[in-house]
């Protein structure tokens, strides 16, 4: 119990510290590049990760027994997010997050065609909650319809990916190994595409404008703010690591929802953003079939070990 517990406090303020980073990423992504935010943060959470193994004697594998898997977990994650820190220029911190909270019913999902689990009749009405819920965000119109709200919902299409290919993985690949693959991804993906995007910030696509900015490396207002996006980034995820490694995932799960209620009030104190009626219930219900989801597979399991033990 004390271990759930304590788990569940890393979880809420590892969502705080990620609160954080998306609230400097909104601050300064006008101003500098996205490709430098994610190259910075990944070079300096790929150093953390690298000293902590080392500190604490522990093995130091940054290659993987599924190669082809690992490129490819790499690349969603870094696109994805790539579109998402985009979004943040356009949409509400908290709504970005909330269509973001999508992922537990597109891995339940993906679930059924990628690992071949079974699917009843309680998680198709969660996967319905959640479809009516991200309707009420995004609502679609053919008029002023602002395509920017679609990405993250890709974002977390590209993350749920993520995750059932880290379960593939996982017989072989330890969590560290995982976390490494995701910040060579962006260190080596960020760095390239810089390179390629360079001279290319007139183009008329407005997504390709927003990503080839030219990176800052004198403007000290903006250093101290990528270095503050990259530590309580990189200190979020070992938040992360760290709960689901001492608690439980289904009692640590749905406290991950917390970080809507922190962007709902950073969004409004610091950006002047309040959704409206339709999105905050539209919030309502994505949180809602995200937490039944959790609580569904906790029930299960426990049912299922119940039945072995007799």
């Amino acid at each position: 119990m004390e271990s759930e517990r304590l788990g569940i406090l890393l979880i809420l303020f590892g969502m705080s510290l990620f609160c954080i980073q998306d609230i400097f990423i909104k601050l300064i992504i006008n101003d500098t590049s996205i490709l430098q935010i994610l190259v910075f943060r990944a070079f300096l959470g790929f150093i953390f990760l690298t000293g902590y193994l080392y500190i604490n004697k522990k093995k130091i594998t940054y290659t993987s027994n599924y190669p082809i898997i690992a490129i490819i977990r790499g690349t969603l994650f870094f696109v994805g997010f790539i579109f998402f820190y985009i979004s943040l220029t356009k949409i509400p911190l908290a709504e970005a997050n909330a269509l973001f909270f999508t992922n537990p019913i597109i891995v339940t999902f993906l679930s059924v065609f990628l690992l071949k689990n079974p699917i009843g009749i309680h998680r198709i009405l969660a996967i319905i909650i959640c479809c009516i819920g991200t309707l009420l965000i995004i609502k679609p119109s053919i008029y002023n319809f602002n395509w920017y709200i679609l990405l993250p919902i890709f974002t977390a299409f590209s993350y749920a990916i993520s995750m059932v290919l880290s379960k593939i993985t996982s017989d072989k690949d330890n969590s560290f190994q995982q976390s490494f693959h995701i910040y060579l991804g962006g260190v080596i993906f960020g760095s390239l595409l810089s390179i390629v995007l360079t001279n290319q910030a007139a183009s008329s696509l407005s997504l390709l404008s927003i990503i080839s900015t030219k990176w800052i490396f004198t403007d000290l207002n903006i250093i101290y703010k990528l270095i503050i996006i990259a530590v309580v980034g990189t200190a979020g995820i070992f938040c992360l690591v760290s709960a689901y490694r001492i608690g439980s995932p289904s009692a640590n799960a749905p406290f991950e929802y917390i970080l809507l209620i922190y962007a709902l009030i950073s969004g409004y104190i610091i950006f002047n953003e309040i959704p409206d009626i339709y999105s905050l219930i539209g919030m309502a219900l994505i949180i809602m079939s995200g937490i039944y989801v959790f609580i569904r597979e906790s029930f299960n399991k426990r049912l299922i070990a119940t039945i072995k033990s007799r």
